[in-house]
C-alpha cells in the first residue's frame, strides 16, 4: 500500500510539472485562444463615428461575431466624433479633423482600443510609427490561410509594411473600364483588353468618337456623369499611378514644370479639344429628363468609361426595367482592367481598402483581437457577405462571383495592383496650410487656358509654376492665406485701408 501511495505521489508530481510546463509554453506563444467562458470586452477603434448610431458598422462587422462569441461584448470607439462639428453653431471656426492624431489618441492612454479599423493612408503611418502588432507570426502559428485573398489586396497591404503583414481586410471596392459592345461593333473597333496602356485605350477612343451636337458619342470618359471636369478627373485617375506631385513635401516649391506633367496635359487636353472626352463645355444639357439621362454610359453617349464595381447593379437594374424607360435599349457590356502607364505597367487599379483591421501594439486583449480579425477575414464571413454586400467585393477570390447571375470579366476589378496610398503627412500639411487649396485649384484655371487654345501645355504649366511659387511663399508666411482667382492674396475689405 505504501508503494502504491508513493507511485501515486510521484505520478501526481510529474503530472503537475507537465501541466505547469504546458501553461508556460502557452504563455510564451503569441496566439492564445480566448477563454470561451470568461466575459470579454473588445474595444474596436474606428476612424469616425458618434454617440448617436453605430448600427451600420455593427451590422456589417460585429453583430455576427458577437452572436457566435456569446462571451464577447464589443465597444465601438471613434477616433473622430462627428457630433463635434454636427452641432457646431458657428461660434467656433471649423477645423478639419486630424484622423491620424485622433486614432493615435484612442490607441494609447489608460484604456486603449484592441482593434484598429482604418483606411490604408492612416494604416501606413501607424505601421511606420510601430503602433501595430505584426500579424505574420499569428498567421503562421494558427495556419490561417491567406492564399485565397485577392493578390492585389493582400500584396497591397504587405507593401505598406515593406513585405510584412500588419492588417487584414474582409472586403474592398474597385473600378474597371466598362465598354459598350454594340458601339464598338458598329464602329468596327476591337474590344479593349486587360492591362492595356492609356495610349492604346485613347487610340481606340478616337476611333469610336462620332456625331455632333446632341448626337455626339464620346470615345472615353473618366466617369459616367454629365458635367465632367477633365482637370480633376486627370488628377485622380490618369496621374495617380505616376504619383506626380504639384509641389514638394514641404509645400515650398512647385514641381509641375516637368516633361511628365507636360505630356499628361498635352494628352488629355487634346482629347478634350477633339471631343473624344466629354467636358462641361461640350455636353448637351437640354435633353428631356429620363431615369438614365444623367448617365452617359446607359444613355449611349460614351463608348468606354470608368466606374466602380457596384455600377454592375445599376446596369442590371436599368436593363431589367428597359420597357419602363423611354427610348432605352438595354446595354450589352463588359469590363477590362483600368489602363496602365508604361512606367508603371502593373499599377493602375482604383482599389480601395476602406476598412483594414489591425491589432493595436498596446492592446489589452491581443488574443481576442486576433480571434476577431481571423473571424472577420475568414471564409465563413466571406461566404455570407458575398451574397449580401452590394457595394464592396469580398477579399477572398473563391467567393467573388458575378452579380445578378450575369457573365462578365469580373477579374478586371482585382487583377491589377492598386495605386499606393497618399501620405497622411500630405493631408496634415493641407490642414495646417489651408492656402494650398488655392494653389491646386489655380491649375484648373491654367488648364482651361490650354483647352481654350490660349496657351500651350508647356506655357501654362510654366505660368502655374511661377505663380504657384509666389503663392507658396505667401503661405509660408501665413498658412491661412486666401487667394483670388488670379493667384493674388485676398485682402478683406475691412483691411484694405490698413494693408501695408
Amino acid at each position: 500500500m505504501k508503494l502504491k501511495n508513493g507511485k501515486m505521489r510521484k505520478m501526481m508530481t510529474v503530472s503537475l510539472a507537465a501541466t505547469m510546463a504546458l501553461g508556460l509554453l502557452a504563455g510564451c506563444s503569441g496566439a492564445k485562444t480566448p477563454d470561451s467562458n470568461q466575459e470579454k470586452v473588445l474595444r474596436i477603434g474606428v476612424l469616425y463615428g458618434g454617440n448617436m448610431d453605430d448600427s451600420y458598422f455593427r451590422q456589417q462587422y460585429t453583430d455576427i461575431y458577437e452572436f457566435d462569441r456569446k462571451n464577447v461584448k464589443i465597444e465601438i470607439v471613434p477616433a473622430i466624433n462627428q457630433s463635434d462639428w454636427r452641432y457646431n453653431d458657428g461660434t467656433e471656426p471649423y477645423k478639419e479633423p486630424d484622423y491620424l492624431d485622433g486614432m493615435k489618441k484612442i490607441m494609447t492612454g489608460s484604456n486603449p482600443v484592441d482593434v484598429v479599423v482604418t483606411d490604408v493612408r492612416v494604416l501606413k503611418q501607424l505601421i511606420q510609427e510601430n503602433m501595430l502588432k505584426q500579424l505574420d507570426p499569428l498567421v503562421q502559428e494558427d495556419k490561417f490561410d491567406t492564399s485565397d485573398f485577392v493578390p492585389a489586396v493582400i500584396d497591397g497591404i504587405k507593401d505598406l509594411g515593406e513585405g510584412s503583414l500588419y492588417a487584414l481586410t474582409p472586403s474592398f471596392s474597385s473600378s474597371a473600364l466598362f465598354y459598350n459592345k454594340k458601339l464598338l461593333s458598329d464602329a468596327g473597333v476591337e474590344p479593349p483588353t486587360d492591362k492595356m496602356t492609356w495610349d492604346d485605350v485613347f487610340n481606340l477612343a478616337k476611333r469610336l468618337a462620332k456625331g455632333s451636337g446632341k448626337d455626339r458619342v464620346y470615345g472615353f470618359s473618366f466617369n459616367r456623369y454629365l458635367g465632367n471636369d477633365p482637370f480633376w478627373d486627370m488628377q485622380y485617375t490618369y496621374l495617380a499611378p505616376l504619383q506626380l506631385r504639384m509641389y514638394d513635401e514641404k509645400a515650398e516649391t512647385m514641381t509641375v514644370d516637368s516633361p511628365q506633367w507636360i505630356k499628361a496635359w498635352d494628352t488629355i487636353s487634346n482629347l478634350v479639344k477633339e471631343e473624344v472626352i466629354p467636358n462641361n463645355n461640350n455636353v448637351n444639357y437640354d435633353e428631356k429628363w429620363t431615369p438614365i439621362s444623367n448617365d452617359m454610359f446607359l444613355s449611349g453617349k460614351v463608348a468606354m468609361m470608368i466606374s466602380e464595381s457596384y455600377y454592375v447593379n445599376e446596369i442590371a437594374d436599368a436593363n431589367t426595367n428597359a420597357a419602363k424607360i423611354k427610348d432605352y435599349t438595354p446595354v450589352d457590356w463588359d469590363v477590362v482592367t483600368l489602363p496602365t502607364h508604361p512606367e508603371k505597367p502593373d499599377i493602375g487599379g482604383n482599389i480601395y481598402l476602406n476598412n483594414t483591421f489591425a491589432i493595436n501594439a498596446n492592446a489589452p486583449n491581443p488574443e481576442s483581437a486576433w480571434d476577431y480579425i481571423k473571424f472577420i477575414a475568414g471564409e465563413d464571413w466571406a461566404k455570407l457577405k458575398s451574397r449580401s454586400n452590394s457595394y464592396e467585393m469580398v477579399a477572398r477570390k473563391s467567393y467573388i462571383q458575378p452579380r445578378q447571375g450575369l457573365s462578365y470579366n469580373i477579374g478586371a476589378f482585382y487583377n491589377i495592383k492598386p495605386v499606393p496610398p497618399t501620405n497622411p503627412k500630405d493631408d496634415k500639411l493641407k490642414q495646417e496650410k489651408t492656402g494650398l487649396y488655392f494653389v491646386e485649384n489655380l491649375g484648373r484655371t491654367y488648364f482651361q487656358e490650354v483647352l481654350d487654345k490660349k496657351k500651350s501645355a508647356t506655357e501654362a504649366l510654366k505660368d502655374w509654376s511661377e505663380k504657384g511659387n509666389k503663392m507658396l511663399q505667401e503661405i509660408k508666411l501665413n498658412p491661412k492665406t486666401e487667394f483670388q482667382e488670379d493667384g493674388t492674396p485676398y485682402i478683406p475689405e475691412d483691411n484694405v485701408g490698413t494693408a501695408g
